[in-house]
């Protein structure tokens, strides 16, 4: 895999993306009940614990390995290299997840792009961190989006959701992580106090920023905006606050830029973004991190 990335062409397959979203994801459904799937929702409670610049980091290293393993599985068939995996705390395998038979150059090109950032995110927060940083956890891709998507409506409770199954299954699989970063980073960085390590979480918050809004326009241009704003909505009540908002709004425009009425982005706290990942408000472990996280924020 290399870091050259040619001028994406126009979208050849429009139509027949479409389609296939429509008939994958039921691209009109509405939101189901959080308790489909296993997923419920209770209230959260403040993050009470006294937290270091290295806590926070590895925090947004577990979710920089979630990325990275799915990116890296759907463009390349592999994921992050044994060296870049170790650490402190229990490691974990992955389960889950193959190389995506693109059909269209443009978004192999996009994917790609964005496997080559979110490696090289990992590599960086581990050099950042050194010794003190945490392995990567036990990864579920194999069942998660399955229950994710379930409970967002998107599937009945007979199906099954496998976004490595073709190109338009797995853009918006990836949407599924890139607002979540987002609002993360924008989250933490209140929380730290190294001066430095503010200038590190905001360069990589800019990147995740540029990925997830190139992931928002790549659905809507598809036709798969009332799927991905269904995924909103569930990560929202899942959150527990108005922290979100759809690729289409009821005008119909593109929203490739999530923001609240100042024109800022979403922040939210480490616990918020634990309810998501994890499928459900104040627990410790679930849905892509069957083991839970690595490192002190964590539950």
């Amino acid at each position: 895999m290399t870091n050259s990335i040619e001028k994406p062409v126009a979208p050849a397959t429009e139509a027949v993306g479409r389609r296939l979203l429509a008939r994958r994801v039921g691209a009109g459904a509405a939101v189901a009940a959080l308790a489909t799937g296993g997923m419920t929702v209770a209230s959260a409670p403040a993050q009470a614990q006294s937290i270091t610049d290295a806590d926070i980091f590895n925090f947004a290293l577990n979710l920089e390995y979630l990325e990275a393993e799915y990116y890296l599985r759907g463009v390349t068939g592999s994921g992050l290299a044994a060296g870049d995996t170790g650490g402190t705390g229990a490691s974990g395998g992955v389960t889950g997840g193959s190389a995506v038979n693109f059909r269209s150059d443009y978004l192999r090109q996009y994917m790609t792009k964005i496997a080559i950032d979110e490696q090289a995110h990992v590599k960086f927060i581990r050099a950042v961190l050194g010794s003190s940083a945490v392995a990567r956890p036990a990864i579920d891709f194999a069942t998660a989006f399955t229950t994710l998507a379930r409970a967002a409506g998107l599937i009945n409770g007979s199906q099954t959701f496998n976004p490595f199954a073709d190109e338009v299954s797995f853009l918006l699989g990836a949407f599924v992580f890139e607002d979540v970063g987002v609002t993360a980073y924008g989250g933490a960085a209140s929380l730290i106090s190294n001066r430095d390590f503010v200038s590190y979480a905001a360069s990589v918050l800019a990147v995740e920023a540029y990925h997830a809004g190139a992931v928002r326009t790549l659905i809507a241009n598809i036709g798969g905006g009332a799927a991905a704003n269904s995924v909103t909505a569930l990560r929202a009540q899942l959150s527990g606050a108005a922290d979100e908002v759809g690729v289409t709004t009821a005008t119909s425009m593109y929203n490739f830029a999530p923001t609240d009425s100042q024109a800022q982005t979403f922040r939210r706290s480490p616990r918020q973004v634990l309810n998501i990942v994890y499928g459900a408000q104040n627990a410790s472990s679930g849905l892509f991190f069957p083991a839970g996280m690595n490192g002190t924020i964590r539950s």
